[in-house]
């Protein structure tokens, strides 16, 4: 009976996903540089049927209806009932492959090669009353086929939520159409580039091109997005079009920023929209979507588009035929699953506790040297009230960390510990595990965080670490109202030299050469004391003693603002990208700002400057750099000479010349007040890749490997390119044996798709 109503259930499915696919079209092409692409088109949105997997997911409160997506609910109905908080979101049900190694034709030096895409869509944003709109509505490009989050209405756009905004694990970008002022926000009517928040990398306000999202008599727009991923870089255009006709492409985007996507979302990503509203409301919804997608071949099957492409194909000329086939398939996969879940053969599934598989080959846990104790795994589940969320410390892309109390050294004692569990679901998860456990379990130094422990039992993957009663040092900096207590000066500058201290026993005083890859705020712990514990190695690499670098094969690792630039163009992170993320916290310190701040947001008006590093540099060529010490310290509670000192080595470990920059010994020898400050160019040199010093043109140490480098004073070429131009270059020319790249904005990469394609 249950066989025979699951057959019936399919044949249903596959006549619906028939009438479903009537009404897509899709084309492929292939350009003259044998790039192929696939084209997907909705030309409307009139059948219910959509919602079934063969073309979209649908998620909480968005639906198809009235010949349109409705992201958030379109209803007449009350509106407290029905429109007041409520979120949604609509994915295209396929992935596409957006990144992968770089092959032959190259991956721009970043060793991978990102697909280019094109979107054009026609939104419509509409004001139920007289009342003005909110929240807003994005294009948004994710890792996985997610439901808004609890708590992702309001200003959270269906993205996130309080707890895990800004938090690498959401992975993903958006573009979003914001009809609300928040305090980061520019204005109430803007676009802007989100990552893995709503707190937008780059804001624009659309005052200036004629555009009022809203507006009670113009709430339809064309927007055109269109990325390069050869240049690594987006684009977004709008134009009126309240009488749906298609618009002309303007000639000017309303918002362009250097994006690498590699950085971000995983390699197979979704493509869609995700809206909210909050006391405020609005219609948000879709009447036409196309988009043109580069076809990139992972090495095992055919991109998410070819696959796409497939299953169209079957859906429109031979349903009955994908109605059987599902069957059997629906059949088969249960009859392996049942049978492998019972040999314990489940591909999911890990191997034994004291090993598991990593690249095809096993490793006894057991054997590494200095491995600390291993725990059971019930002794932690007890120890967290079986991980309860009310004992979660904090969450990032290798899983979450949990606090508990297990048995102590001595009878009768009883510990607090921080007990990480990694996403062992997942090969990423299992890499991540061993990679920290192998380096960190050797490493011994006052400064880093103590590990003590591991447990790989029941499929799970656990660090044991010491418990850091003080949480981790952004809570203190940008932790807001319900921040603690503000850090004193001494408090902070403690706080940097002991950082410092462990960056040098990394680069210079441990066996291997360790380069961490992820220094910031949140992976700075502070213990009873404030004293700080480098923590998070899970994207740490211990180099062999004859290596400078490390290269990664899948994209560029770590957090936005404290990645060098130079990495964004060579894939590879040295001691001298350490340093840089080292002076962006030093900055942070200092400053009581966040790295990425903007003007308008959570670091106020100041003249336009967009990121900290940039207005820092630009209060020194003034003469007033004091200024940029955090005014939350009371009456001026700082040393002067220190906080000069504090704030010239932020700059000078973030030089744009790697080799340029102090190495950690240096640094470390300037907190102690051995050394004076770095000597730093009033104006903050442009960014030329490969460096003056030529210190990445070879595989040698390079500048920076003694002491502090004379090259601060010789670089004073100013640039007004904000820090984040660094990561998109397009022009380049040959000097002295070495291609160099001069950081410039680039045009649209696909010239024949720029306009709206008209669907007959």
């Amino acid at each position: 009976m249950a066989l025979h109503q699951t057959l019936l259930l399919l044949l249903f499915v596959s006549i619906a996903i028939h009438r479903a696919v009537a009404q897509t079209t899709t084309s492929t092409a292939v350009r003259g540089d044998g790039k192929r692409f696939v084209t997907y088109s909705f030309p409307s949105f009139a059948n219910a049927l959509l919602h079934l997997p063969a073309n979209l997911t649908v998620l909480n409160n968005a639906s198809i209806s009235q010949g349109a997506l409705q992201i958030t609910p379109d209803s007449s109905n009350s509106a407290d009932g029905y429109l007041v908080n409520q979120t949604g979101r609509v994915f295209f049900s396929t992935p596409f492959t957006l990144w992968s190694p770089a092959a032959a034709g190259g991956g721009n030096g970043t060793g991978t090669y990102v697909a280019s895409f094109n979107m054009v869509f026609r939104v419509n944003i509409f004001r139920t009353n007289t009342s003005d709109p909110g929240e807003g509505v994005a294009f948004v490009v994710a890792s996985g086929l997610d439901p808004p989050p609890p708590g992702s209405y309001g200003g959270f756009l269906g993205l996130t939520n309080a707890s895990t905004d800004g938090d690498d694990a959401n992975r993903f970008v958006a573009l979003e159409l914001d009809t609300v002022k928040q305090g980061y926000d520019p204005d109430d009517n803007h676009v802007g580039l989100d990552v893995n928040g709503v707190r937008s990398v780059k804001a624009v306000p659309l005052a200036p091109f004629g555009i009022k999202l809203g507006a009670a008599n113009a709430s339809n727009f064309f927007v055109w997005v269109n990325y390069d991923g050869t240049s690594r870089h987006v684009w977004m255009y709008m134009a009126r079009s309240d009488d749906g006709v298609p618009s002309p492409k303007p000639p000017s985007p309303v918002l362009d920023a250097p994006l690498d996507l590699s950085a971000f979302v995983a390699e197979k990503a979704y493509f869609g929209f995700s809206a909210s509203t909050g006391t405020r409301f609005q219609l948000n919804c879709l009447h036409m979507w196309n988009m043109t997608v580069e076809l990139l071949d992972d090495g095992s099957r055919s991109s998410g588009g070819g696959q796409t492409r497939r299953k169209l194909g079957l859906g429109v000329g031979v349903p009955c035929g994908v109605a059987a086939l599902a069957a059997g398939a629906v059949v088969a996969f249960l009859y392996i699953k049942k049978r492998r879940r019972r040999v314990g053969d489940d591909p999911e599934s890990l191997s034994s506790p004291a090993a598991f598989k990593f690249n095809k080959s096993s490793i006894n846990l057991r054997s590494l040297a200095g491995t600390p104790k291993e725990f059971e795994y019930t002794e932690l589940r007890k120890g967290t009230e079986d991980f309860a969320a009310k004992n979660k410390l904090g969450q990032g892309g290798y899983g979450v960390v949990y606090k508990a109390v297990v048995a102590g050294d001595s009878d009768g004692e009883s510990v607090e510990v921080a007990v990480k569990q990694f996403s062992a679901a997942n090969t990423k998860g299992q890499e991540d595990f061993l990679a920290e456990l192998s380096i960190i379990n050797r490493l011994r130094h006052r400064n880093l965080v103590r590990l003590r422990g591991w447990c790989h039992q029941n499929g799970v993957l656990l660090l044991v670490y010491d418990y850091m009663p003080n949480g981790s040092l952004d809570k203190h900096l940008f932790g807001g109202a319900a921040a603690a207590p503000v850090l004193s000066w001494e408090q902070r500058y403690n706080i940097v030299a002991g950082v410092a201290a462990a960056l040098n026993y990394l680069h210079h005083e441990y066996d291997q050469r360790v380069i961490h890859r992820d220094i910031k705020p949140s992976n700075i712990m502070l213990d009873s004391a404030f004293g700080a514990r480098l923590g998070d190695f899970g994207l740490a690499r211990a180099l062999d003693s004859d290596k400078t670098s490390y290269t990664e094969m899948v994209g560029v690792p770590g957090t936005m603002g404290y990645i060098a630039p130079e990495c964004f163009h060579t894939g590879r992170a040295t001691r001298e990208s350490d340093v840089f993320g080292l002076g962006a916290v030093l900055l942070e310190v200092a400053c009581g700002r966040r790295v990425s701040f903007g003007a308008g947001g959570d670091g106020g008006a100041i003249g336009g400057c967009s990121r900290l590093l940039e207005w820092v540099w630009r209060l020194h060529g003034a003469g007033r750099i004091l200024d940029a010490v955090d005014p939350k310290l009371a009456g001026g509670a700082f040393d002067a000479d220190n906080a000069e000192r504090l704030l010239l080595l932020g700059l000078a470990c973030s030089h744009p010349d790697p080799g340029a920059r102090p190495t950690a010994k240096a640094v470390v020898q300037v907190l102690a007040r051995a050394v004076p400050a770095p000597a730093v160019p009033p104006s903050k040199p442009a960014f030329m890749w490969p460096a003056l010093s030529g210190a990445d043109c070879d595989d040698s140490d390079g500048g920076g490997a003694g002491e502090m480098s004379s090259r601060h004073s010789a670089r004073t070429t100013s640039t007004e390119q904000t820090s984040s131009t660094y990561y998109a270059s397009s022009s380049s020319y040959s000097s002295h044996g070495c291609t160099r790249t001069q950081v410039t904005s680039s045009g649209d990469a696909i010239a024949d798709e720029t306009r709206y394609m008209s669907i007959g």
